[in-house]
């Protein structure tokens, strides 16, 4: 990849692994099929110890065969220590970490990495630091498992995509936390649908409408630094999280392009602030609506909303000239027939068969790399973002090579003194994005 590409070029490789992806299944191994440490375990390294890290690391120390977590890492050691307790009680000698393999501040993560005995590192800390993470990573030839969204901005995009093709040639195998790619739901119902169950997809409509996620977790007194303070509510700073377009929503755009085999080449959109508009709440949004438009004309109809007392779903439809499709449960044929999935296994875990499907991957040493749909993926919600925040139309190939940065610097630099980009006025209020006034490119 080179620093400017458009948007031929960045899909022209990938369009057909966004389609085909989810189709690894799970696999009964042989003892023995691993021997990178010269043994059959394979050794972790957990980056970023929060909600999702912990899920991750307990799933990855729930698959098959040999497996061991080895060091942790995090910006805060409160953090780290309630994590290895929560790991320690579930997976017992699976986690076998002493003190000189426990790191904590913003360098945490190079000096775990670094380690030799680590064979994958699982990538879980705010996502504007993923793209920085993933790429050290590579660098030191270690298996990769990182959670969605790969990047907060387009530089962060570009980022993850030459790593990405740094990856391949070292023969690296990299999950991305799209589970939605691993569910025999969702597998089913959308080999169906890209069979023509349904015909062609005329549209699609992608909902992320909930009541939202946890409430900030520190007050200013509880903190001795803005840095300290944003970190901690990580989830309300866009340089943090890339908004909840980006951060939840992701999940819904990312099957949607999935069906429909393609990524848009332009969206439009509107949103705003209505409820969550207190100073606590950062600098992000609590409403989106967006239109993104596909080259063959055809549209997604995409909404996520944190509100609560509203209409919730989280679900993904597509209309066909044949039908229509709760896509990942069900579809309809114009003669009124249904089919609905029907499960297979007692226990249908996505979250659990994506690591399942990774560790085996690297046991077997077959190909598996989702480095690429997971930044597509990504920069389809950082598209959306930009529209809404500009209040103006916006174009794949502009987004992605212009795009201003949210994740400001170049190179991994920061300690707790750092100003982050956005900080409070004298009434502790941040500047918000105002469309038809924000400028979502680069100066």
């Amino acid at each position: 990849m080179t620093e400017k590409t458009n948007r031929r070029e960045f899909l022209s490789q990938s369009t057909a692994a966004a389609v085909g992806a989810g189709v690894v299944s799970q696999i009964v191994l042989p003892r023995g099929a691993y021997a990178a440490n010269g043994d059959e375990t394979i050794r972790i390294g957990l980056v970023g110890c929060g909600g999702r890290g912990t899920g991750a690391a307990s799933q990855a120390l729930s698959t098959q065969g040999d497996v061991q977590l080895i060091a942790v890492a995090d910006a805060f050691d409160d953090q780290m220590n309630n994590t290895l307790n929560r790991l320690s009680k579930q997976h017992g000698e699976r986690v076998s970490v002493d003190e000189a393999h426990k790191f904590t501040g913003f360098d945490a993560y190079k000096k775990l990495i670094d380690l030799d005995e680590i064979d994958l590192v699982i990538l879980a800390t705010p996502p504007g630091f993923r793209p920085i993470h993933f790429e050290y990573a590579v660098e030191k030839g270690k298996h990769v498992f990182f959670e969605k969204p790969v990047a907060v901005d387009a530089k962060g995009v570009r980022k993850v995509l030459k790593a990405v093709e740094e990856s391949k040639k070292k023969n690296l195998k990299v999950g991305v936390g799209l589970q939605r790619h691993h569910q025999p739901a969702y597998l089913e119902t959308v080999k169906a649908l890209q069979d023509g169950a349904i015909g062609d997809i005329l549209a699609l409509r992608v909902y992320w409408n909930s009541g939202g996620v946890w409430e900030p977790r520190r007050n200013r007194d509880q903190v001795k630094t803005e840095m300290e303070y944003q970190m901690r509510n990580w989830y309300y700073y866009n340089w943090l999280c890339g908004d909840h377009i980006t951060e939840q929503h992701i999940h819904n755009l990312d099957v949607g392009c999935w069906v429909k085999g393609a990524y848009p080449i332009r969206a439009y959109g509107m949103g705003g602030r209505e409820v969550r508009d207190a100073p606590r709440y950062g600098n992000i949004y609590d409403h989106f609506a967006v239109e993104y438009e596909f080259a063959d004309g055809t549209r997604m109809y995409s909404q996520c909303r944190h509100i609560r007392n509203c209409w919730n779903s989280v679900s993904e439809h597509a209309q066909g000239t044949k039908g229509t499709s709760n896509i990942g449960s069900s579809y309809t044929t114009q003669d009124g027939n249904t089919w609905r999935y029907q499960k297979k296994q007692r226990r249908e875990d996505p979250y659990q068969i994506e690591h399942d499907d990774l560790f085996a991957a690297i046991r077997n040493d077959t190909s598996y790399n989702e480095g690429e749909y997971g930044a597509h993926s990504t920069m389809t919600s950082i598209l959306g973002r930009m529209a809404v925040y500009s209040g103006k139309p916006v174009d794949w190939d502009k987004a992605l090579n212009e795009g201003a940065d949210a994740y400001p610097w170049a190179e991994e630099s920061l300690t707790w003194n750092t100003t982050p980009p956005h900080v409070p006025n004298d009434n502790g209020e941040y500047e918000i994005p105002v469309p038809g006034v924000t400028d979502v490119f680069e100066a």
